[in-house]
């Protein structure tokens, strides 16, 4: 029974093994970097060890993206200077500038329990109804659209 188990688990890391000979592409790859090593599968992680060996800037940008959030989702905004300091060079460079000019709004963001998500979320649907539309969004017909009522 254990002999069966074994052979149907090393034939299973074996697919997982062929199935790496195809190169991810940079969105997966990027997502893979960001993710923290032990929820990586160990395929993901065979495919992302060479690729940060042959790198090593790559290695330095996914410590400073894991430091932000660490920094972010713990809601630490005393963390915010040194991680700009440090961050100002190398991959992250320009997002930390990015950072570093709207300072008070990451450091609001950080600080308050409030976010404007749904807002966002409603502006994009508006913006998607009206693509759709073709440029007819007057405002009675915007109105049908989205809120459900009928025009007049």
């Amino acid at each position: 029974m254990v002999g069966k188990w074994a052979t149907r688990r090393r034939r299973a890391e074996q697919a997982k093994i062929e199935r790496l000979q195809r190169v991810p592409s940079a969105r997966t790859l990027a997502r893979w970097l960001t993710t923290g090593r032990d929820r990586l599968t160990r395929a993901e992680t065979l495919t992302v060890a060479p690729v940060e060996g042959s790198v090593p800037a790559l290695v330095e940008a996914r410590e400073m993206v894991s430091a932000f959030q660490t920094m972010v989702r713990p809601m630490a905004p005393d963390r915010l200077e040194g991680w700009l300091t440090r961050a100002g060079t190398g991959l992250v460079a320009s997002f930390a500038r990015g950072v570093g000019q709207d300072k008070p709004a990451v450091l609001a963001a950080i600080t308050l329990p409030w976010s404007n998500g749904q807002t966002e979320g409603q502006i994009t649907k508006l913006k998607l109804v009206k693509r759709q539309m073709y440029g007819r969004g007057k405002i009675d017909l915007l109105q049908a659209r989205l809120i459900g009522l009928t025009p007049p």
